[in-house]
């Protein structure tokens, strides 16, 4: 039995009190009827997170083992170093960060997926994270083609952390991209770790791996008390951070920031 919690000033349980790898629902925590922005923040630098179906109450999560994505361990297989290239060298494909959010979030609740039947970012879920955008919390790597979004993610930035949360694609490699420049990205800001949650072979396959919830609980017990990231913009020269070959010939290298 998990608590039901409707006071909002009342703290989302001890993340030790989440069910076990024997139950039913393993990693499930506790239960509210709110997804205000102040339980959401609570939630996240406690390494809690929200999964839930249409006509089901709020229902929070803290996984164990966590499925992480260290931002030195990105694996660039060729096949994505070639679409990269090929992407560099394309006039009108270009990388954007949160100048279509709407969109995205909307296109990763619509994007069919294997093994899916429906999606748990519900309309609730949709309307707590735009107004979460809305207040500087959650952004998009958004990938373009001639002026058309093709692909991207969306996630949750505190301090120096990064939770992933959704992405889709209506091209091949496009999420794949998205998440190539949020991994320069977070190399060149000093985000080490991007929260992916649970473990999926197409991650694994991109070099995440699983922690211990003790240990992604240290971590992010430093990295969301870190002063965050001075912009959210994306500089093509960032793409230097992945493969020294995608520098431009003539380009200065990308700027560095201090953490």
């Amino acid at each position: 039995m998990i608590p039901w919690i409707d006071d909002p000033a009342q703290p989302l349980p001890a993340t030790e009190q989440a069910l076990g790898p024997d139950s039913v629902a393993p990693g499930l925590l506790a239960a509210t009827p709110d997804l205000s922005l102040a339980r959401l923040r609570e939630a996240y630098v406690r390494g809690i997170v929200p999964w839930f179906s249409e006509g089901q109450p709020v229902l929070w999560w803290s996984p164990d083992p966590r499925m992480v994505l260290l931002a030195s361990e990105f694996r660039l297989s060729r096949s994505l170093r070639k679409s990269i290239a090929r992407f560099l060298r394309t006039a009108g494909c270009e990388v954007r960060v949160d100048s279509a959010f709407d969109r995205v979030i909307e296109a990763c609740a619509g994007t069919p997926r294997r093994g899916q039947n429906g999606t748990w970012i519900v309309p609730a879920m949709v309307a707590a994270y735009r107004a979460w955008h809305r207040a500087g919390a959650v952004h998009s790597f958004e990938t373009w083609v001639d002026d058309e979004l093709v692909g991207g993610l969306y996630g949750v930035g505190i301090g120096r952390m990064f939770f992933g949360e959704s992405m889709f694609s209506l091209r091949t490699d496009a999420s794949k991209i998205a998440l190539a420049a949020l991994v320069a990205f977070c190399r060149e800001d000093g985000i080490a770790l991007i929260d992916c949650q649970q473990d999926t072979e197409h991650l694994a396959s991109m070099g995440a791996r699983e922690i211990s919830r003790p240990a992604f609980e240290r971590h992010l017990g430093v990295a969301c008390r870190a002063a965050p990231p001075p912009r959210w913009t994306y500089d093509a020269r960032l793409w230097a951070r992945l493969d020294a070959r995608f520098a431009r010939p003539g380009a200065e290298p990308a700027p560095r920031h201090q953490t």
